[in-house]
């Protein structure tokens, strides 16, 4: 497989090394304004950029008709505008707020645990926390942001709230804290008066990411189907 990859930070440097050491081709790595004519090349292209240039980057190696493995957060107010043209281009474009393998099995964990608790809501207050690395740019995360959409759709909750203090009673509290050295750690919390549950993710490296988008791009290579698609799709969950 040749992989183009846009986005060549610390995340694709990792994402290239798993690549390689699958068997895979890295034919052609940016960090900036992508040379479409190189990206076309590839068999897929891995968008691991900024929200400023995730759009752009998606839109044109879809019009390219280069399939897109996309790992990019805080542009997703553009995502139907993403569905839209890989529908029209007959392309195929797959997005993960997080593409580790864990990460996506603690999705279905967080649904199973919020349709329990739904039952429970008046004794049970939910709140998120994350924790990232001083370098990550939105906060919110996409993975917590897509945490707290999985338990608006089993609760009462209608929205997420960040600052945590600007919350309403149906609105679920996210704090997002940065600090040195952290690759990323979600906490979910049930709070009561009597007693706490929590379940909890922490990622000790970047590889279970890599790995992750890695794997997504064999399987976006592989299906005949055009569309978007996401980890559940990969992973069958």
């Amino acid at each position: 497989m040749k992989i183009a990859i846009l986005g060549y930070g610390k995340m694709g440097k990792t994402i290239a090394e798993i690549a390689q050491e699958r068997g895979h081709n890295i034919i052609y790595t940016t960090n900036e304004n992508p040379d479409f004519q190189q990206v076309k090349q590839a068999d897929v292209a891995i968008e691991f950029s900024v929200p400023e240039a995730a759009f752009q980057n998606i839109s044109n190696a879809l019009k390219h008709h280069t399939p897109v493995v996309s790992g990019t957060t805080g542009w997703l107010d553009k995502y139907s505008a993403i569905k839209k043209l890989a529908k029209q281009e007959k392309s195929k474009f797959l997005y993960a707020s997080n593409f580790s393998i864990g990460v996506n099995l603690f999705f279905k964990f967080n649904a199973m645990l919020a349709e329990i608790m739904a039952p429970h809501h008046e004794q049970y207050k939910v709140d998120i926390t994350e924790i990232h690395h001083l370098e990550k740019k939105d906060a919110p995360s996409g993975t917590a942001i897509s945490l707290a959409e999985q338990i608006m759709t089993k609760s009462h909750y209608k929205s997420w709230s960040h600052p945590p203090q600007n919350k309403t009673e149906c609105d679920i509290p996210i704090k997002a804290l940065r600090e040195k050295g952290v690759y990323g750690t979600h906490l979910i919390n049930y709070r009561s008066k009597i007693d706490d549950i929590q379940i909890k993710h922490q990622a000790h490296s970047r590889k279970g990411f890599a790995l992750g988008a890695v794997l997504a791009a064999e399987w976006l290579l592989k299906t005949k189907d055009y569309g978007c698609f996401n980890m559940k799709d990969v992973l069958n969950i």
